[in-house]
């Protein structure tokens, strides 16, 4: 079996008694596009911050491309591409020459790549950075994390504050270039839209811990919103725990099932009332992701 790019275990980071990640158990797989979802103070960055060595682990550990993080040398990182909103660039410099700058520093930067870079983003190349717009430099940020083909690309929100066409620009070149190499990406962000049309593996991360990670196949496989009609009473309050969101209006009954399965959730439905029809229906990744944080926020408010 091959390894995974990404494999943590029981990662830790603590601030005095703040928990800003706990005990989180993380596997991206290969050649995998994986959203890394969550509230803005979720501990996303944070964890990216640890993948990249610069934050260190309070406790437990991570493995990138096969080594430890803390372990990481100028040779992994040149298999490495990270872009994240808050990195600085040297703004008197035009894209063209950061682009001159970096291309030393990575021995399997690829020139033809590059030009189809700039050409795919529509980059600026002639233009200060400091004229650039935000958009425009978070493309200059994208083509220099991408033209030596890293292995590995990690993305901390990179479209966080871009306008709409910006976003989806980003969204679309980005869909592309992967399709076109043997990458692996994980993809940080707070905001489903940006990520559900790229991604094939997801995760959820809340309060620094880490809810569920699998397979965009697996989850809605197994989440289901569910419709039932129903005659007399129904006993709601007795409604399994793989339910939540579940709203009583008259003779209509509405869940979310996080298990689903035809015939237990027919048993369960059962021993709550007299069912005279279900109807069920997939959930997209925006879908699961609100349900999963109203019963977050449900839990702690019950607490």
């Amino acid at each position: 079996m091959t390894a995974p790019a990404i494999h943590t275990r029981k990662l830790a980071l603590h601030y005095g008694r703040l928990e800003a990640v706990r005990s989180l158990d993380l596997d991206v797989p290969r050649r995998s596009i994986y959203a890394f979802l969550g509230a803005n103070g979720a501990g996303k960055s944070t964890t990216l911050s640890m993948l990249i060595n610069t934050l260190k682990p309070s406790s437990g550990e991570a493995m990138v491309l096969g080594r430890l993080s803390t372990d990481l040398q100028a040779k992994d990182f040149q298999k490495i591409g990270y872009v994240a909103e808050p990195q600085e660039l040297p703004d008197w410099m035009t894209g063209a020459q950061m682009v001159s700058f970096l291309r030393r520093f990575y021995p399997h930067w690829d020139d033809d790549f590059q030009k189809n870079l700039q050409g795919t983003l529509a980059v600026p190349m002639q233009r200060k950075i400091a004229h650039m717009s935000r958009g425009e430099q978070m493309k200059l940020r994208l083509l220099c994390s991408m033209a030596y083909r890293p292995e590995l690309l990690i993305l901390d929100e990179p479209f966080s504050g871009l306008d709409p066409l910006v976003r989806e620009e980003l969204s679309s070149g980005l869909l592309e270039l992967v399709g076109e190499g043997d990458w692996t990406v994980i993809l940080a962000s707070h905001d489903v839209d940006d990520v559900e049309r790229l991604a094939d593996h997801a995760g959820i991360i809340a309060n620094g811990r880490m809810l569920f990670s699998e397979s965009i196949e697996q989850l809605q496989q197994r989440y289901r919103r569910v419709t039932a009609l129903f005659d007399g009473h129904c006993a709601v309050s007795a409604a399994p725990k793989n339910w939540s969101s579940v709203e009583c209006d008259g003779s209509e009954l509405r869940f979310v099932d996080d298990a689903f399965e035809p015939t237990h959730c027919r048993a369960a439905l059962d021993q709550l009332c007299a069912v005279s029809n279900i109807e069920e229906r997939p959930m997209s990744l925006k879908e699961i992701f609100v349900a999963v944080s109203l019963r977050q926020r449900a839990e702690r408010v019950g607490a």
